[in-house]
């Protein structure tokens, strides 16, 4: 299997509101989005917001879940101060702060939101990595 993901969807209550929500962040949808399927284009990566009903019936499992789904989705800041800002327009939005920035035990400065949903996005500053000209990560080999 190539090393590559390509498209994260999140299974949302109501497709509108969540879209209403990324834009309020700034993000633009594609034209290729569809009532029901709306795709963010991420550079390289997609973020898709499809209902929650119809996506846990596609994988055949029960759509009821509870507390912390396992899962956070990181939005790399290049700085500290980037990350302050990226958790108050998310707050702005309507996101509700889980955890507030701060220094963190990995040697880095973060703190995490939740939107409507329930997903938890992490703002996150690693003073380790390096970003190429296109804002993607460079990890080492």
């Amino acid at each position: 299997m190539r090393q590559k993901f390509n498209l994260i969807t999140l299974g949302v209550s109501d497709v509108k509101k969540s879209t209403e929500f990324f834009e309020k962040l700034g993000w633009k949808k594609s034209s290729a989005s569809m009532e029901e399927m709306v795709f963010f284009p991420l550079g390289g990566v997609v973020l898709g917001l499809h209902p929650r009903h119809e996506l846990a019936q596609d994988a055949g499992v029960d759509e009821k879940g509870s507390g912390f789904p396992g899962i956070t989705i990181s939005f790399n800041a290049k700085s500290e101060a980037e990350v302050d800002e990226v958790l108050k327009e998310a707050e702005k939005a309507g996101a509700t702060i889980v955890k507030p920035a701060q220094k963190v035990y990995w040697g880095g400065y973060s703190g995490y939101f939740k939107d409507r949903d329930g997903f938890f996005f992490e703002a996150a500053f690693n003073p380790y990595w390096e970003f190429d000209a296109k804002d993607n990560v460079i990890l080492p080999d």
